[in-house]
């Protein structure tokens, strides 16, 4: 009996860690609007998995400062809680160059410009880039084109106003 009972706990716990460990997809789309809120540049998810079976994403960003960059520390770490997911720790809020997030499945750099340029993170953990369209893009593709309006001769004599 001890023996079941050690099996079923085990598959008790493993049910419990799966309903805890929020979807991917999810976390890494709700670390990239965390971003997007506070300004966030140049922002590049990685695909890790074939890398390491630590974590699956790698995220970076770059801020403008060192305030911008603890800023969007705690934004993303701020919104991976209330929607659910787990902040296993932060680290470089002291100085505000370098800003790392560890969100179990996926690890949020944030960067100053010319810290990113030294430790060119990509080069480590590039090759297998997640495209995803981040909000802003998203606000382009639903925004309509203003129409504009142009002047069109027809038949030498009318002119006709023309909404493209």
């Amino acid at each position: 009996y001890q023996a079941f009972d050690a099996a079923f706990d085990c598959r008790k716990n493993k049910t419990f860690l799966e309903k805890k460990l929020m979807d991917i997809r999810k976390l890494q789309r709700v670390i990239v609007d965390a971003l997007e809120d506070v300004k966030a540049q140049d922002i590049v998810v990685y695909n890790t998995k074939h890398l390491t079976s630590e974590f699956e994403r790698v995220i970076i960003a770059t801020g403008s400062s060192n305030r911008q960059t603890r800023a969007l520390g705690y934004n993303v770490s701020h919104e991976v809680k209330e929607a659910g997911g787990e902040v296993l720790g932060m680290e470089g809020t002291d100085t505000g160059e370098w800003v790392l997030v560890d969100c179990g499945q996926a690890i949020v750099h944030i960067l100053q410009p010319a810290m990113r340029e030294y430790y060119n993170l990509e080069e480590v953990w590039g090759g297998k880039k997640v495209h995803l369209k981040l909000s802003s893009e998203k606000k382009e593709a639903e925004e309509p084109k203003p129409t504009t309006r142009r002047r069109q001769i027809v038949r030498a004599k009318t002119i006709k106003i023309v909404e493209d």
